[in-house]
């Protein structure tokens, strides 16, 4: 596969992987990359002429390295690619980890830096491309039980804010998912209310729609997103205990 297809980072569960089957429904070929070449084999077996696996492992240099080059060492490779590979770690004070918290960053924003430097300066040479971070709208304001999760997709939304200006007039864009709660693997354990909470195959169709167009910031469910990024308008004294009561505190 070349340019034409869309390499998705993190596919082989989750968002990730109905993402790559509903474009695969639309018709668009697909590279998807995970650690477990088990998981990914299976999906592939779902339509070998349509999708193809490259095994990643976004916390190891040498693994990035070495599959960014079998995309992109003929000069040409997937001008759309969409980093979605993350981990989710409940944490609170009273189980507060430093070891958590870097695991977490480790692979939610390390991993994203670690792919994008390996292929933007063939997007930039080819003055073509997207990429795609998908972040969360946990990362718009601190919230309880989230205190390794959070601080890593906010340095992503402050990571892809300045690319997409530094990228102007470059031909390289870059968009933000952030997305809300969503039937996932990483939420199935989770033991607080999830308000608003989305099937996995609607957050992909709409992650696909807003990703078809050219906004910097894909958000859904968009009235969970307004909620939070109006409390975080308000000044602190009242938007930190609303939060806590809003989050049974």
């Amino acid at each position: 596969m070349t340019n034409d297809a869309i390499w998705i980072v993190g596919g082989s569960s989750g968002i990730g992987r109905e993402v790559a089957l509903q474009y695969v429904d639309k018709g668009v070929k697909v590279i998807i990359s995970a650690r477990s070449e088990e998981k990914l084999a299976e999906i592939v077996a779902l339509n070998p002429d349509m999708i193809e696996s490259l095994p990643l492992d976004v916390t190891d240099e040498s693994s990035v390295k070495l599959a960014t080059y079998k995309l992109y060492a003929n000069g040409n490779g997937p001008r759309t690619v969409i980093l979605n590979a993350g981990t989710y770690a409940p944490m609170s004070f009273d189980h507060f980890s430093a070891e958590k918290a870097m695991r977490v960053m480790e692979v939610n924003y390390f991993g994203v830096v670690r792919v994008i430097e390996r292929i933007l300066p063939h997007l930039i040479v080819g003055q073509a491309g997207k990429i795609v971070v998908v972040a969360s709208v946990a990362g718009y304001q601190g919230l309880p039980l989230s205190l390794a999760y959070g601080p890593s997709k906010a340095a992503l939304i402050n990571l892809c804010e300045g690319l997409r200006v530094e990228l102007m007039g470059k031909g390289v864009t870059v968009q933000l998912v952030s997305p809300g709660f969503v039937k996932t693997p990483l939420t199935a354990g989770n033991k607080f209310p999830m308000p608003f909470l989305m099937e996995v195959k609607d957050a992909a169709a709409r992650m696909i729609r807003g990703i078809e167009g050219d906004a910097f910031e894909v958000t859904f469910p968009r009235r969970f997103a307004f909620i939070l990024k109006f409390i975080r308008m308000l000044p602190y004294a009242i938007s930190l205990p609303l939060i806590r009561k809003g989050t049974g505190g």
